[in-house]
């Protein structure tokens, strides 16, 4: 008898559940892996996407070789195809694979005719496993991040002393908010230089007929376990100590500031999250970091990211394709391309999208997901595009945080109120309004910012939704404010910017 186990591509840690589970018998199991040239031509993904997630799994392929597991590595043209013969040939009497984290593909799983029984083996890359957060959800009038959040801190006792936080609050939100401001003075990020693997990685993405978009060099992604600890050991070394107060801040020609760099890692199974949220804890009562620092990061781990993953699990079916304002926008050419936008922040943040597949958290959600909400544009487009776009993106990453947090378009399952904004907070937050050729206070007239006409726009097209939406009340009423000249010009230059 000899059980197979199928590593998925975002699966790749040696204590994930499907190896775990055949470890006392690890000399009667044989391990799969497999790069899909099918799977990957779905969407146009970033080619450092690719050369992230192919290198990474020769590595870890290699890693398990060395620890004795008997390991076949297909490059092909479908999952099937080498699937069905590797079971054949090495006879496979059951097939063991790990819950995928993405829906698409446990359901193609389902779709599968193997010669063997498939066994699915519970998931173990979350704290937060489907079941825990649908028994946290059931009952609940609302699905406030916050109070799940408050669990988790109490559930693996974090910044805590019994079942109080540390500091005494459970959110420093408010201290994190700092404009750039003077001289920052940033770390420099932790890269590295691509090894023979990941060159001949390159070499095959390079010439392999998949997706042109997005550059390739310079790579400097980590691609092993031991890379992304020693990614996390640079942060909690270097940036961590800083990383609160500017987190939401964005500086042309600082593409990382302080921030993590740690989602693609931790996407993949190369980190767990909880050694990551115990990292930090720990440099907090060793070195007496500012709390709001500290605190900040682990709730982006401990309180968003599970919490994204748990909503990705409870929602229903239909979730990819709502649209609550009905959003039918085309996406504009310069998402792929950004030198076809004048319009700088949008021009700085595609730009650094395009050269390392990455931008923060406010980069994507208030430049990139506000200009397509107060657009108007396609929520399925603008997820597209972000699944194609990041190097840490997935169908579970991206469906709740572009769909719900980022357009508003689950009509406020997740968030309070759509995070729509004019000009005025990107001017304040960052520095690309200095060099554009648009003004950040006009809203009017050959020089007003598309952001500031498309926002007024879109609280004027959807005023009787938002209504209802009590956070958004006081800034509507400053519609009946505005001079009804002023309100058409607004109206006919978001109308015709779509249509010129």
């Amino acid at each position: 008898m000899t059980i197979g186990i199928w590593v998925l591509g975002d699966q790749l840690w040696a204590e994930q559940a499907a190896l775990q589970s055949i470890r006392t018998e690890q000399s009667q199991a044989a391990v799969i892996m497999i790069e899909s040239a099918q799977h990957v031509k779905e969407r146009s993904y970033h080619r450092q996407k690719l050369v992230l997630v192919w290198s990474a799994m020769r590595h870890f392929a290699e890693e398990l070789r060395q620890v004795n597991w008997s390991v076949t590595y297909e490059i092909a043209q479908d999952f099937e195809t080498p699937l069905r013969q590797w079971i054949k040939t090495n006879g496979i009497t059951e097939l063991r694979v790990m819950q995928p984290n993405d829906r698409p593909f446990a359901e193609f799983l389902t779709t599968l005719d193997l010669p063997c029984p498939l066994t699915i083996v519970p998931n173990n890359h979350f704290l937060w496993s489907a079941e825990e957060f649908q028994q946290w959800a059931k009952g609940r009038k609302n699905l406030l991040m916050e109070y799940f959040y408050r669990e988790g801190r109490l559930r693996y006792q974090v910044l805590v002393e019994g079942k109080q936080p540390i500091g005494g609050q459970w959110n420093f939100d408010k201290e994190n908010r700092k404009p750039p401001k003077g001289k920052l003075n940033t770390p420099p990020p932790l890269w590295f230089e691509p090894d023979a693997i990941t060159q001949a990685v390159m070499d095959q993405v390079k010439t392999g007929g998949f997706s042109d978009y997005g550059a390739i060099e310079p790579f400097r992604w980590g691609v092993t376990r031991d890379q992304a600890l020693q990614v996390l050991h640079h942060f909690i070394e270097h940036c961590l100590p800083t990383f609160g107060p500017y987190q939401d801040a964005m500086v042309t020609g600082e593409s990382t500031m302080w921030h993590a760099l740690l989602s693609p890692y931790l996407n993949l199974g190369l980190l767990h999250p909880l050694e990551v949220i115990r990292a930090a804890e720990q440099a907090y009562y060793d070195r007496q970091l500012d709390l709001n620092s500290v605190e900040g990061f682990i709730r982006q781990v401990l309180g968003w990211r599970e919490y994204m993953h748990g909503l990705y699990t409870y929602v229903a079916a239909d979730y990819p394709q709502r649209n609550w304002f009905e959003h039918h926008q085309p996406l504009p050419d310069f998402f792929w391309d950004a030198d076809q936008t004048e319009m700088n922040c949008l021009h700085q943040s595609l730009k650094q999208v395009e050269q390392m597949a990455y931008a923060h958290h406010i980069q994507r959600l208030m430049i990139l997901s506000n200009f397509a909400l107060i657009a108007g544009l396609s929520p399925q487009a603008v997820e597209n595009w972000f699944h194609a776009a990041f190097i840490d993106a997935y169908d579970w990453v991206m469906q709740t945080n572009v769909i719900g947090m980022g357009l508003f378009a689950d009509g406020g399952l997740l968030a309070s109120k759509p995070y729509a904004a004019s000009a005025n907070y990107i001017n304040k937050m960052s520095d690309y309004c200095k060099a554009c050729r648009y003004s950040p206070t006009a809203r009017t007239g050959d020089n007003a910012c598309p952001f500031n006409f498309f926002y007024w726009d879109f609280l004027d097209r959807h005023r009787s939704k938002l209504t209802n939406q009590g956070r958004m009340s006081f800034i509507l009423k400053n519609l009946d404010k505005m001079p009804p000249a002023e309100l058409a010009e607004i109206r006919a230059r978001s109308k015709s910017w779509h249509q010129p």
